[in-house]
Formats: structure tokens, C-alpha cells, sequence
């Protein structure tokens, strides 16, 4: 099972389509229409530098055998795991992101100079995409890793992202965001604990950190028959697809549940003292 391929795309997606559709809004409202050629052109540059650094990230980490790709790995699934956690902490900031955005772009409108805004706004879009498309190279890589992705998937994360954020901004109906935001970064919370967990004991594998206490338990059901797993297994229909979102193991060594729950104690401390700094304002 690969929802969490689905869930990566639609988030990253969505941020993205955000920015750009609060751009042209903005642009429309303020009589500034000549500029959505480099809000395009901006979307269109920065997909192909996230193609562009999807295949260099996989022409290297293909490059990678035995210690140097386990090594990779764990490290790229940490890193995950720690962009994933800013990333949904950042959004939690956000009181308004429109306001912001517009003060982006007001700061580009305000040149004398007409190229100068033309550029500015374009390597604003630019960078907007490139980040959420760096960010999804990155996670995609540590879900291959870990548990394979699903194309279809993934091209069905980014449809519905667009979506979603077409009929935010045409009214057709009223869709509440924040609670969308929320429910996705509690899902993606527990996919970066998976993801911490899992690269822990990728470090392991390689024998960079120590294992110290292996299987502390095994509840994956016997296979019957080779290369068919029983549903609750790990490699099974809905073992995996717990394996995959929230770093569910049927075997765990003692270093991987330290691991995934540190990670969800930090985050749970962390989101509450945020949540109460965002209400207080």
C-alpha cells in the first residue's frame, strides 16, 4: 500500500498551487494582470528544476553500493523526517499566508524598473515550486526506500491537490483549509516517525549506530507461502500499509521504538506550546 506516496504529492502539491494562486489573485485585484506570464513561466521553470534535481538525486544515490547506500539512506530518510517536521511546524506559523505573500510581491511590484518586477515575481514562483519539489524528491526517495511508491498514486496526489486548490479559489465550495493542513500533518507526523525509525535502522545496517537489542518483539504472522504475507504481516495489505505511514514493525529492535517514540514525544511538546502561542495572538 503506498497512501503515503498519495498524502506527500497532495500536501506538496497544494502548498504549492497556494502560493500560486494567491499570486495571480493578487495580481488580478490589484490591476497588475501584465505579470501573470512570469507567475507561468515561473511555474513552468521551477517543475523543471525539480525534474532536474529528481534525476541527479537518483543518478547519485543509484551511484551508492552496501555501506555508502546504507548510509545514504538513513540519512536521507532523518532528513525527511526533519523537513517533513519544519515544514508542518512552518504551515502552524502561517496565521496568514496570504498576507505575507502579498507583501512578497508588493516588494517586486514596487520597482521602477518594469523587468525588475517581471523577474522578481517569476523567481518567486520559481523558488516556491522548486522547494516543494526538492522537498517531494527527497521524501519519495525515503518511501522507494522503505516501502516502494506508486506512481499512479503520486499523479493522483497531485490532481486532487489542484483540485482542491481550484475550488478554494473559485468559491465553488467553502473548504476549510486549517482543518485539511491539520488532519494531513497528523498523518504525515506519524509517517516522520516512520521515516526516523526506519533510517535509524538503516544507520544500523550499516553499522553506524548499534543495534544494541534485537526483535524486543515479533508479532508478524508466519508466511505460509513464500512471497505471500498474511494481511497483518508487515509486508502484508494492511501491515504494509501501516509500515509505510506510521513506521509500523512487526519486529523491532530496541533503538527503532526509542527512535519513532522520541520522535512523536518531541513533536507532541513542540505542537503544544505552539498551539498555545498561536492562540494567545
Amino acid at each position: 500500500m503506498t497512501f503515503e506516496t498519495f498524502l506527500i504529492t497532495s500536501r506538496e502539491t497544494l502548498e504549492a498551487a497556494l502560493v500560486v494562486g494567491i499570486v495571480l489573485a493578487y495580481l488580478v485585484k490589484t490591476g497588475n494582470d501584465r505579470y501573470k506570464k512570469s507567475v507561468w513561466s515561473g511555474v513552468f521553470a521551477g517543475i523543471c528544476l525539480s525534474i532536474l534535481v529528481a534525476i541527479l538525486f537518483t543518478t547519485i544515490a543509484g551511484g551508492f553500493e552496501g555501506f555508502a547506500e546504507e548510509l545514504f539512506e538513513g540519512i536521507t530518510m532523518l532528513i525527511g523526517a526533519a523537513l517533513l517536521t519544519t515544514m508542518i511546524f512552518w504551515m502552524m506559523k502561517q496565521r496568514n499566508i496570504a498576507s505575507e505573500i502579498h507583501g512578497k510581491v508588493d516588494a517586486h511590484l514596487s520597482h521602477d524598473n518594469d523587468w525588475f518586477s517581471h523577474w522578481g515575481i517569476f523567481l518567486l514562483i520559481t523558488v516556491a515550486i522548486l522547494r516543494e519539489g526538492v522537498e517531494t524528491v527527497i521524501f519519495l526517495y525515503a518511501i522507494n526506500v522503505a516501502n516502494g511508491i506508486s506512481l499512479i498514486n503520486g499523479l493522483l496526489g497531485v490532481v486532487a491537490a489542484i483540485v482542491v486548490g481550484c475550488i478554494f479559489f473559485m468559491s465553488f465550495k467553502k473548504i476549510n483549509l486549517k482543518r485539511l493542513f491539520t488532519i494531513s500533518s497528523v498523518l504525515l507526523i506519524l509517517f516522520a516517525a516512520g521515516l526516523t525509525a526506519h533510517g535509524v535502522h538503516e544507520l544500523q545496517e550499516a553499522h553506524v549506530v548499534p543495534i544494541i537489542a534485537e526483535h524486543i518483539w515479533d508479532i508478524n504472522p508466519e508466511v505460509i507461502v513464500e512471497g505471500v504475507y498474511p494481511i497483518l504481516h508487515e509486508k502484508g495489505a494492511i501491515g504494509g500499509f501501516f509500515k509505510g505511514l506510521f513506521g509500523y514493525n512487526g519486529n523491532p529492535n530496541l533503538l527503532e521504538v526509542i527512535a519513532w517514540f522520541v520522535y512523536l514525544g518531541f513533536v507532541a511538546v513542540v505542537w503544544r506550546k505552539m498551539s498555545q502561542k498561536v492562540a494567545k495572538k
